[in-house]
């Protein structure tokens, strides 16, 4: 099983692309730094808590804002998660390539799902605070 797409041109002689350079041949990129890489982390483990809390009510992903093309893109949690992991273990993020003809209604951005998880962790921790000796 292939993570990456098949080229269905491999070894064809007359390959429309053949002529243009790979991707990344001539400037490398550098690999995540320590900042970087536990920022995807940290990000990886904040969408498992949006799933647990969203996907109950509905919600099928998150919708992100593209810096390159400056339009919104809909991604279902699995994809979403996938790119993140693909960008820990390669240095390079995937080609966006959002959900095919989502409806907005299902998705939301990272900082609303960020929102409710702190709402509902201050729900749940408003409940302790009230309970007697909580504070000792």
């Amino acid at each position: 099983m292939h993570d990456d797409p098949i080229d269905p041109f491999t070894g064809d002689p007359t390959d429309p692309a053949a002529d243009l350079e790979a991707p990344g041949d001539d400037a490398p990129l550098d690999p995540l730094t320590d900042v970087e890489r536990q920022d995807v982390l940290e990000d990886l483990a904040d969408l498992e808590i949006y799933q647990a809390l969203l996907a109950p009510i509905g919600v099928r992903g998150l919708v992100i804002e593209c810096e390159d093309c400056r339009e919104p893109h809909y991604f279902d949690w699995d994809l979403l998660r996938g790119n993140l992991r693909h960008l820990l273990s390669s240095g390079r993020p995937r080609v966006h390539e959002p959900a095919y003809d989502p409806d907005p209604d299902h998705y939301v951005t990272w900082d609303y799902a960020r929102g409710y998880a702190d709402g509902v962790h201050d729900t749940l921790s408003e409940g302790t605070e009230d309970e007697p000796g909580a504070d000792r």
